[in-house]
């Protein structure tokens, strides 16, 4: 790329006003306004077989991501940084539920991606009090595999979360997940298999990933956060990793990785999840996000 051409392109950028909040590489893959609708995003559904029974317990508990206004009963209606919608992924209210959004693609050429979102949490606003504990975790991972003639070929599940929250006690740092549990046959197939990798166990610290959001004085008002992950499909590595002001040493990081499995060649999924530490619903929020290439 030219210089001339970086030009153009950051002029470009710098003039839309949805997109000049991000920073993207220089192929947008999908840009996300929740203003014009789900976007792609939809409920992350357990794998079954024969019966919607045999799926594992924990996906069985997800719902559908909803549109909201971030309704509340004080001033109306929040709504998303600068429409009326945004995403919301809302849990059950049981201590320990989670829910999940994922949208699905499939990816064309192995190089650097970048993920960008403006994301804000809260509890449902049940209590006249701040209820900043109340949230558990919210998080993102990929889900990523290579193509069928690649060698060696691991499904790789990079996982970032922000516990908030754990048992009452104010935590607010970045956990990664290195590993998943042990996959269980559905059913007894010898064709579907399925392993809870949001399961609590396994999560480790991210090396100085201690970090304080804002969160505002009451029960009802939020603010918006941005967000940045790169990695690399080529050499199925994280690159960086961004919040706010902040960037965190990666140097330590690992992606779950797994054997490649038979029929998800070229995968390149994203999650959003959610998860409440009391009997109260966590409202994980997500105004707008983009994914981007550098190919």
């Amino acid at each position: 790329m030219t210089d001339m051409t970086e030009a153009l392109r950051m002029a470009l950028l710098r003039a839309n006003p949805d997109l000049s909040r991000f920073d993207p590489l220089p192929r947008i893959i999908s840009h996300d306004d929740f203003s014009r609708g789900h976007c792609g995003w939809s409920q992350l559904v357990g794998n079954y077989e024969d019966s919607l029974d045999t799926m594992l317990d924990g996906y069985s508990r997800y719902t559908s991501a909803m549109l909201s206004t971030l309704p509340h009963w004080d001033a109306g209606s929040h709504g998303g940084m600068d429409s009326s919608y945004a995403l919301k992924i809302a849990t059950r209210a049981t201590p320990g539920a989670q829910n999940v959004a994922i949208k699905r693609h499939t990816f064309r050429r192995r190089g650097p991606i970048r993920f960008e979102m403006y994301f804000t949490f809260k509890p449902e606003a049940t209590e006249l009090v701040l209820s900043e504990t109340d949230v558990r975790s919210v998080g993102f991972l990929f889900d990523l595999q290579g193509g069928d003639r690649d060698a060696g070929t691991d499904r790789v599940m990079p996982h970032l979360r922000f516990l908030n929250a754990l048992d009452g006690a104010h935590v607010q740092k970045w956990q990664y997940k290195p590993e998943t549990i042990p996959f269980v046959a559905v059913n007894g197939s010898s064709k579907i298999a399925s392993h809870y990798h949001l399961s609590p166990k396994g999560w480790q610290d991210l090396p100085g990933g201690e970090q304080k959001l804002c969160y505002n004085e009451i029960p009802t008002k939020v603010n918006w956060t941005y967000l940045r992950f790169d990695f690399d499909l080529d050499s199925m590595q994280a690159l960086a990793f961004q919040c706010n002001d902040r960037e965190f040493d990666l140097s330590g990081f690992e992606p779950i990785r797994i054997p490649g499995m038979k029929n998800l060649w070229c995968m390149l999924n994203f999650c959003l999840f959610a998860e409440t530490d009391v009997a109260k619903r966590a409202f994980f929020y997500v105004d707008s996000v983009c994914i981007s290439g550098d190919f």
